[in-house]
Parts: C-alpha cells; structure tokens; sequence
C-alpha cells in the first residue's frame, strides 16, 4: 500500500493486504496473533536476507524490541540526515508518520517504509495545513506577513513543511531551533513558529525575548484569539499546540524529584513547558539528553524529563559507568503512537520486502515535495552538520 500525505491512513490490515496484493497468509493479522518474542529471529533472518539494500532506523521513543535491530538511532535530525544520505534501496523507518514523509522527502527514490500506518504523532495532529493558511490569511490582513518569516518544527506534516518552504521559512529540530530562529531573524521582524508553543517559547527565552513579545495563536478561536494590537507587538507568534508527553511535566515533579535526591540533575527536553524548563539544570534534544549524562562523572544522577522509553534505555546503559538516571516523573509517560510499531509490524514489513512487495510506502505528492525539501534543505544548510 502506498499512502500519499492528503490520503486518510486509516486503511485496515486487510485493506493493506488487498491493495498490496498480499495473501492471506502474509497479512497483518496471522503477525499480530504472535507473542513478540517469536518475531526476534524472523527479524534478523530478513535483515540478512535483505542486506545493504534496506536500512532501518529507529528513534529514541521506540520499544527496546524493536529499536534493537535499528542501523541507526537517533532523534528525528539524526534520522533526517541518515535519509538524505543514504543509498539503500528501501528505508522502514520505526518512527511516526511525519518522520516517514521526510524520508520521503529527503531521500533519493528510495521506498519509505512505516511499519503502522496509525504510528502518528498528537503534536503534528494539532496544526492541520488548512488551519495554518488561514492563519497566514488573517495575519496578512493585520499586515503582518511581509516581515514575518514562517518556521515548523519537524514534528508537522510535510504539507506545512511546504508551507514554511514557499514563504522563505524552513524546518528545525529541538537541535537547532535555536539557530533556526537566529536564521528567521536576519532576514525578518518576526516569526511564526509551529506546532510546538513550548520549544518556541523555551527558545525564544533563550535568545533574551521577553514572554510578552511571544504571543500564542489559537487556530480554533476567533482571528487566534488575541488582539491585532497584540500579534503587532510580538516578536514570535506561537501555534497553540504541544507534545502531550512533554506536556504532562509539572514545575512540582522537579521540586520533588530535588527535594528527594538532593544535588541531583534535572534535565528535560525544550518540549516541555516553560515552567519546568526554568526550574531544571539544562535543556536539550533526546541526544542531546544522552550526551549529558555521558559527559558526566561516575556518581552522577539524573532525573530526565523526556519519553519514558529512551529513560530507562539510558538508566540501563550508565549504571555501568557508576551513574543513575530516573524519570522525572515516576508515572512516566510513553510515546502512544511510536508504541504502535511493534516487533509483528516490523517483521510483515520486511518479510514482505523479501517476497518483493512493498507495504505501508509513504510517498510525498510531488508538489508538496518539492516545497518540502526547500524547507528541509534549508534547516540542514542553517545547522551546518
């Protein structure tokens, strides 16, 4: 099944199979009837048989039975990178939706592959592409947009990411937002920045811009919700959305978590809301997270304010080193959607790759494509890796 970006993923397994023209035997459900742990040896054997021509990656959030057979892992720049260089033949990317479109749209005809068409992301969902031009429309009748420069957070469709790329915009990570916005700048007064209000407020701050020159623009209220007096005295127009896993961290967790350990180090992701940004240590990206704790003297401890999932990959990994990593929160929350990508998912896709037929392919039209990869390139230039 080939989905293109403004087609609804809400196929079943059975209508994959079907369009794909997958016997029954090879459908969705005869995986998913299986326990987890029988997929392991059906995985290595078809990344054997496949070689060099399929590469896998794996973002941070994913399950450990999955991400384990991932070449490369990383957060979601990482991943971009990997998808603009590599030569492999097929991509199946173990992930969400919006990582998968920018394979797509960064790669070299390669064929994308998402293993759970309902691996989606909240964030992304919250800023729909008829939502941001009319926002774009009313801010230009306030006579705003001639020196506005529009900028998304990879975490959006690559419909939006078009949109950024046409208006002289482009793409960032929680990597490089900052030099994204150091970008926008220099070529403009203000910025719109979506879907993330939190990564944009957090780095907004970071570069000395006052919270009341970052103003939130609610697409579900009346001309965003603020007076035109006030969008006119902003410096970043903020969209009204948020990752609800980041989300879910409150200034209280960090007053408990140092009243418990105390000397302990809070790190959190530049997702998480302003509060609680203010109160922690430092900021940073999933690797940017990882490489904290690396960096750090045996004895160490931390407590991380991200996805549960690449927390107790980390507590694992550097208790070795003598150091111990918690959750900021003890209830933790998991990534949802890149849960949805399981062992089963993994091994019906490239079981599939080998009897020659391609499933779950995410192909960009080619005129959001190409608008797409203006903006992606852009962002790749503004980092300078």
């Amino acid at each position: 099944m080939t989905l293109l970006i403004d087609e609804i993923a809400a196929a079943t397994p059975a209508d994959a199979a079907q369009n794909a023209g997958i016997s029954s035997a090879c459908s969705l459900e005869n995986y998913l009837a299986l326990p987890d742990h029988t997929m392991d040896g059906r995985i290595a054997e078809a990344r054997a048989k496949l070689g060099s021509s399929t590469i896998l990656l794996g973002h941070h959030y994913q399950r450990d039975e999955v991400i384990r057979f991932a070449d490369f892992t990383g957060d979601s720049y990482k991943l971009s990178k990997v998808a603009a260089e590599t030569g492999a033949k097929y991509i199946v990317f173990c992930g969400v939706h919006f990582m998968a479109e920018s394979a797509d749209v960064l790669g070299h005809d390669q064929a994308v592959i998402l293993p759970d068409l309902n691996a989606g992301c909240s964030m992304a969902d919250m800023a729909e592409i008829s939502q941001v031009e009319a926002c774009w429309e009313s801010l230009e009748r306030m006579g705003l947009t001639g020196d506005m420069v529009p900028l998304t957070y990879m975490n959006s469709t690559a419909a939006i990411k078009a949109f950024c790329g046409e208006r002289g915009g482009l793409v960032c990570t929680s990597s490089n937002a900052r030099a994204a916005f150091e970008w926008a700048f220099a070529r403009g007064k203000r910025i719109l920045f979506m879907p993330d209000q939190h990564l944009g407020r957090n780095t907004g701050n970071a570069m000395g811009i006052p919270l009341n020159e970052m103003v939130v623009w609610d697409p579900w209220a009346l001309e965003g919700g603020q007076a035109k007096a006030t969008f006119e005295a902003s410096k970043v127009v903020l969209w009204k959305g948020h990752c609800s896993v980041h989300q879910r961290f409150l200034p209280g967790h960090v007053d408990t978590v140092r009243a418990k350990y105390p000397g302990i180090n809070v790190i959190v992701h530049p997702e998480c809301r302003w509060e609680v940004c203010q109160k922690a240590d430092a900021l940073g990206s999933t690797e940017r997270l990882i490489a904290l704790v690396e960096q750090a003297p045996a004895g160490s401890m931390f407590a991380v304010g991200t996805e549960i999932h690449l927390v107790n990959r980390m507590a694992k990994r550097f208790a070795a080193e003598g150091k111990r990593v918690i959750t900021l929160d003890d209830t933790g929350c998991l990534c949802t959607t890149m849960y949805r990508i399981s062992p089963q998912h993994l091994a019906w896709a490239l079981e599939n790759l080998i009897e020659g037929r391609v499933v779950n392919q995410i192909k960009v039209r080619r005129n959001v494509k190409q608008w797409a990869r203006v903006a992606l390139d852009r962002m790749l230039l503004v980092s300078g890796q």
